[in-house]
């Protein structure tokens, strides 16, 4: 009861905003340039992501220099959500055939999958190095091992949706203007400032998340530039898997 309960109050939440969103998204529809829209579902992923904080979807909080992140403690929860941005995910890629051809999926491959593995774990270390002088409850407490599956799958499928966003529809839109890497580091910073009412509104961490999401925009948007969407949204979840899981 108390999953459905958080859900049904998170949806009420976002359906007014979400509902707004999607008739600006059905009067753009029919225009040749894709940016509009696109910038409308990175409107409407804002708000779902945010919003997860002041229902307690989510905790997020500095330690020392570094940032830490829980996500919510019911597998339930996480399970649904997972589902929900995917199947989020798929409907839009499924309705707008012209922002579908926009992802750069890549070549899943063993070669592919280590490096965005790899490149995760580059993304979370040093954050997980600064942290680690701090005790454990002074930055969001231990996790239990049986949650970690279910935050694995929801590092995986949300992130996948943030990836497809800004790596696959906005940076496959930027490099019809600009070179590979300039649209790389657009779409690196663009994803850093979507964060910015995050760091200094709706959390008072401030120039640590920045900093953090500028690095692993970085990352993720030079992976896609290589290798693809898939890779890009391995190492996004990975990282936030990574700081979610209470390591010590």
């Amino acid at each position: 009861m108390d999953a459905l309960t958080d859900l049904l109050s998170y949806t009420a939440r976002i359906l007014p905003g979400l509902a707004l969103i999607a008739a600006c998204l059905l009067l753009a529809r029919g225009r040749t340039d894709p940016l509009l829209p696109i910038g409308l579902l990175v409107l409407g992923f804002v708000l779902i992501r945010d919003t997860m904080t002041p229902t307690g979807l989510w905790r997020l909080g500095t330690a020392g220099y570094g940032v830490w992140l829980r996500l919510s403690d019911d597998a339930v929860v996480l399970t649904v959500f997972g589902v929900l941005t995917l199947a989020l995910t798929a409907a839009v890629l499924v309705w707008a055939p012209r922002l579908r051809a926009l992802v750069v999926w890549g070549r899943p491959s063993a070669v592919t999958l280590a490096v965005g593995a790899g490149g995760g774990v580059l993304a979370a270390a040093p954050v997980l190095a600064l942290t680690a002088p701090v005790p454990l409850a002074e930055r969001g407490g231990a996790v239990a091992l049986g949650l970690l599956p279910f935050l694995l799958w929801f590092s995986m499928a949300g992130n996948l949706a943030e990836e497809v966003l800004f790596r696959g529809l906005l940076q496959g839109r930027l490099e019809r203007d600009v070179s590979p890497l300039r649209a790389a580091l657009l779409s690196a910073a663009v994803f850093a400032a979507c964060h910015v009412f995050l760091a200094t509104t709706v959390t008072d961490i401030g120039w640590p998340l920045l900093a953090f999401t500028l690095y692993e925009g970085l990352i993720c948007a030079l992976l896609r530039m290589r290798h693809g969407v898939v890779p890009a949204a391995l190492a996004h979840g990975t990282a936030v898997f990574l700081l979610a899981a209470g390591l010590r």
